[in-house]
């Protein structure tokens, strides 16, 4: 029974340190939605600034048509961490 209390109470000590997620930084954000941005097969090609504050991803620079502004605000807000995206894209065919 002894061995059990300790043991218990250990886990109970020790489970906060490992069950914390680790907090996704803006620039963890910014890399992440570059690279969705990147490898996906419509926007891949162009070229879209990323900025992030608190989560908040904003899209800057021109793409070809709205569809290609479109899936880009897709593929960033599926990126963890991200709370909203803010899409100033412009459509620029040239």
């Amino acid at each position: 029974m002894r061995v059990f209390c300790v043991a218990l109470l250990f886990s109970l000590v020790l489970a906060p340190l490992f069950g914390q997620s680790k907090k996704l930084t803006d620039d963890m954000i910014v890399d992440q939605v570059r690279v969705k941005l990147a490898d996906d097969s419509e926007v891949g090609g162009q070229l879209i600034d990323v900025d992030a504050h608190q989560g908040a991803v904003t899209l800057k620079g021109k793409v070809r048509t709205d569809k290609q502004k479109v899936k880009a605000e897709k593929v960033a807000k599926k990126v963890k961490g991200v709370t909203s995206v803010i899409n100033q894209l412009v459509i620029s065919p040239d």
